[in-house]
């Protein structure tokens, strides 16, 4: 019997991709929150755009909850679309950064 974790939602939020950033949702940063419940099998997530004027926003919460809901671990994904506090390059992993050509040297916090 597999469990349900964080890891494997992080898995899965990997292959999620903003359609104009060829990064996954989960380096870009955009993902602000995972809520796992698993008596339920239900799983939350909160996220942010780059922009507020995204038009893709709705694309990428229904590519996560699709993908998600496709897991026998889990029954139903939430996605919500937040914009407090505002994305900015900072909140991206450093594997993000790389792939964009950030520097990773100057880290804040990290």
């Amino acid at each position: 019997m597999s469990t349900l974790n964080k890891d494997k939602v992080i898995t899965i939020l990997k292959k999620c991709f903003d359609p104009e950033i060829p990064i996954d949702l989960w380096n870009l940063g955009l993902i602000y929150e995972i809520n796992i419940n698993e008596v339920s099998k239900e799983v939350k997530i909160v996220m942010s755009l780059t922009t507020p004027g995204c038009t893709m926003g709705q694309y990428m919460a229904d590519d996560i909850r699709t993908k998600l809901e496709s897991l026998p671990d889990i029954k139903k994904a939430d996605v919500q679309v937040v914009f407090d506090p505002p994305w900015e390059p900072q909140m991206m992993t450093d594997e993000g950064k790389k792939k964009l050509g950030f520097s990773t040297s100057n880290k804040k916090g990290n």
